[in-house]
């Protein structure tokens, strides 16, 4: 899988515990309480199953953001590979 810097950096942010998400079908990113500017990076992180809310969340409420498992594994190869 292929990412833009923007999104390994948020993939990094995340996985620094900087991220928060929100509950929607395309769920909008937070780093550091301020949104993305790159929702659309946001949205391609969640459908590609890298990222996901720590805990259930109702529609529009913000809670913590972590990566998944596949997160994890990208993000190692890609630091890996730089």
């Amino acid at each position: 899988m292929s990412l833009s810097r923007r999104e390994w950096a948020m993939l990094k942010a995340i996985a620094a515990g900087r991220g928060e998400i929100t509950g929607s079908s395309e769920p909008d990113l937070f780093i550091d309480s301020l949104a993305c500017c790159d929702q659309h990076a946001a949205h391609h992180l969640a459908r590609a199953g890298l990222v996901h809310a720590t805990r259930a969340a109702e529609m529009g409420q913000r809670v913590p953001a972590e990566l998944t498992a596949a997160g994890h594994a990208l993000l190692r190869d890609l630091e890996t590979a730089a």
